[in-house]
């Protein structure tokens, strides 16, 4: 199974309202921010059926320990 492009597209939108109900402390922009990055670091990886999994731990991480 392949994630499509519209797969990915949806996900990205639970994600972020999932974060958003998890980090209400954290502006909309940042959340979004964190998201997008994610998504950027994984957007060559070959295998994508993981991708959104991968994407939603990285975001949450980028927003547990922001960088300096």
């Amino acid at each position: 199974m392949t994630t499509e492009p519209g797969d990915v597209d949806a996900a990205i939108a639970e994600i972020t309202e999932r974060l958003e109900e998890r980090y209400p402390h954290h502006h909309i922009e940042t959340i979004r921010a964190a998201v997008g990055d994610a998504r950027d670091h994984f957007a060559r990886a070959k295998v994508k059926d993981f991708v959104p999994l991968f994407i939603e731990r990285e975001a949450r991480a980028r927003l547990e320990h922001p960088a300096p």
